[in-house]
């Protein structure tokens, strides 16, 4: 069965019995995609704009800047995500980055109840609890809901990514995965080595972000269509590019001292340069295949 591509989601009371198969993104997923992108744009803002002030502003005081930076760089790749789940006209050109968003809600959902003494009681912590006690669960669901929606169809044109390269990219992402899932599991241990002073919350957050990479990556193990990864390694990009600019802007956060320092510094640099690359060479294929 191929694709359709008409561009109009059917009404809810028709979803039932519709076939599936039909690559459409359901009204309500569009919806949720279009309530979830205020809350990300207002904490990237304020995160990005008031470091210093997260203890009255945002959620938690959050210290050094650099800690601010990295989560608000995360959800600069989210902002643009939902975006284009709100705008997109195909389910498979989004799907993959269903499982990351749960796995990386879910987990600053267990952040925040194991560290609740850390919060501030103002109006962005409400929000924030409310959004993380309710996001994994949704978008779960509504991913289970649009589980059959894909016809495994590519776009015309599309490219098919080569095995070599997709499984380099599965190997990284599941590096970043484990290693984010470490610096999860054991944050005490984490903030000795880490490359910039963390708190046992900022060290599970930090695992989190690390992770949205990894779980983004592994579906890259049977999923060939670039069509399908298009969206989110421009968010990918995105967030690299941001995390570049953290890094330079909070140079002063960086503890050179330690031995991951240089490292992390690298590798972030070097990841941004080879996403780049990557989402260049497949989308010039893809227009060669045009």
């Amino acid at each position: 069965m191929h694709a359709r591509d008409d561009g109009e989601d059917p009404a809810p009371s028709t979803l039932q019995r519709t076939p599936s198969g039909y690559d459409r993104v359901f009204a309500t997923t569009r919806w949720v995609a279009v309530a979830i992108l205020p809350f990300l744009a207002i904490a990237a803002f304020l995160l990005f704009a008031f470091p210093t002030r997260t203890g009255e502003l945002f959620a938690w005081p959050i210290s050094p800047p650099l800690s601010a930076y990295l989560l608000a760089s995360a959800y600069v790749g989210g902002i643009w995500f939902f975006l284009r789940v709100a705008t997109a006209r195909r389910w498979h050109h989004v799907k993959h980055g269903f499982p990351a968003v749960v796995v990386f809600a879910g987990a600053l959902l267990l952040a925040t109840l194991t560290h609740l003494d850390r919060f501030s009681s103002n109006l962005s912590f409400w929000t924030w609890i409310v959004l993380y006690a309710t996001t994994p669960f949704v978008v779960a669901g509504l991913a289970v809901a649009q589980r059959r929606e894909d016809p495994g169809t590519a776009d015309a044109p599309d490219c098919r990514i080569p095995g070599p390269i997709r499984g380099a990219l599965v190997a990284i992402g599941a590096s970043a995965f484990a290693f984010g899932a470490a610096v999860f599991v054991a944050p005490g241990a984490a903030t000795e080595f880490w490359a910039w002073q963390l708190t046992p919350l900022t060290a599970q957050v930090t695992g989190a972000v690390l992770s949205l990479t990894g779980v983004v990556n592994v579906a890259l193990a049977w999923d060939t269509r670039w069509s399908a990864f298009r969206v989110l390694f421009q968010a990918q990009c995105l967030s690299l590019a941001a995390i570049v600019v953290s890094l330079i802007a909070r140079r002063d956060d960086l503890l050179w001292e330690r031995a991951l320092t240089p490292l992390f510094v690298s590798l972030v640099g070097v990841a941004f340069v080879l996403y780049v690359a990557f989402t260049v060479w497949c989308e010039r294929r893809t227009r060669m295949a045009g």
